[in-house]
Formats: C-alpha cells, structure tokens, sequence
C-alpha cells in the first residue's frame, strides 16, 4: 500500500517515545540534547536552512502535533527547555523559507536542516522508485525521520518510521494503541486489512481498522496519525 499522496510543503506519554517500514508501500537516537536554531535570516536566502537547525525542526514537528496532543507537545517542549513561542516562531520561519521565491522545496533542504542523513538507500512503490533518507530525532530515540524523494528532487512522503533494531511495540488490542507509541505502518500491520483515508491537512494521515478491547470484543476504529506517529482515536 503506497503513501496516500505526495507530501505537502505546508507542513501523549513524555521520555521514551516511540514508528516500522514496510506495509505503506516502502521496502524492507541521538544523545544528548540538541542545539538551538543561531539568530534567523531572512527566509530565502542561502543560510536561512543553515541557521534553522535540528532543534527547529523538532519544533516544526512538534507544532504540527500540538492541535491533537497539547499534553504531550508540552512535555516534549519542557525536555527541549523551550516555550509554546519558540515553538510558533519555529513553524513560522519553517513556512516562510519554504515559500520563499526561487525555493525547490522540502526535499533539497532536509540535509540543510539536520546534517547529512544517517542512512540513504532506494524504495520502491509499484513501478515508482525513490531516494530514501533518514535522520535521528532526539525527541524520539527509536524513531528516524525518513524523507522519500523522487526524481528530480519533489518530496513525494515524508514521516517517522522505527530505527533499525529498535523494538516495535506489541500491538494486540485497542488498549495497546497509546499516542505517541506507534507509527502508521505498524497498526496497519498489526490490525490487518487497514483502509487509509485521505487526511485532513498535510503530513496529517487516518487509517480505519478493526481491533479487540482487552475483552476480545472488535470493533471499528478510525485513527489519526501525524508525521506517521499515532495521535488518536476520531
């Protein structure tokens, strides 16, 4: 099953938080804490990317999320030592650079923004083939942020998956889908046969699927995920 569509330029438990490759059509943690974003330039310019940094991003992320998890956005704000504005500000330069004239979008910025990525390689969805780039995202130790380019450098999806190695989470009933703890791909797996549905608003997926409780009654569910991580229930 291929990502829904293209990905858009528009872009709950706290501490070890949890995303695994493979039933969205794709094949096959830092330490320490990250460094603020310097002063910002004005957006479009070459440095602009430069000056953004790993933290920035996270914060981009992290806003995106804010509007279906504010308990978690906060916790993840405190363990950065920044506030809600910082966060916003954040977001409002990411938009700008990207809509900036002259801009090429998402895809050549990415390495910009995080350094070079930790691990690059080819998916395939059907006849299509794309680049693979992944980085590591502090907030999230067992997660990478994976960017899928096609030729010629469009961002055709991008999201988190679970790193290499790192323990999926045990998805057997309802009660096991926490916020935060798993990726798309992993309950469409773990409940399958999954329907993704055309998400409300960029980076923003649903997947309806049907689960037990921890009673063994199933039913239907109709999931949320941003950035590819588990947000809730609608």
């Amino acid at each position: 099953m291929a990502p829904m569509h293209p990905a858009s330029d528009s872009p709950s438990e706290p501490g070890r938080r949890s995303g695994t490759p493979g039933a969205f059509g794709r094949s096959g943690g830092g330490t320490g804490r990250p460094t603020g974003p310097g002063r910002p330039r004005t957006p479009g310019t070459p440095g602009a990317w430069d000056a953004f940094g790993p933290l920035g991003f996270q914060l981009v992320l992290l806003r995106r999320m804010a509007d279906h998890q504010p308990g978690l956005v906060e916790d993840a704000l405190r363990e950065l030592g920044v506030d809600r504005s910082r966060m916003r500000e954040a977001n409002r330069r990411w938009q700008a650079a990207l809509r900036a004239p002259g801009r090429r979008g998402a895809g050549p910025h990415h390495r910009s923004v995080l350094g070079p990525p930790e691990a690059t390689g080819e998916r395939h969805v059907g006849e299509l083939t794309f680049e693979a780039a992944t980085w590591r995202v502090p907030l999230w130790p067992d997660l990478r942020f994976e960017v899928l380019t096609a030729p010629g450098g469009a961002v055709w999806n991008e999201w988190l998956v679970r790193a290499p190695g790192a323990p999926a989470p045990a998805l057997r009933t309802v009660e096991d889908l926490k916020p935060w703890s798993c990726t798309v791909d992993e309950v469409a797996r773990a409940f399958a046969p999954a329907r993704p549905l055309e998400g409300t608003g960029p980076a923003l997926w649903r997947l309806v699927f049907t689960a037990p409780d921890a009673s063994g009654n199933r039913r239907e569910y109709t999931a949320e995920f941003m950035w590819g991580l588990l947000q809730r229930f609608v």
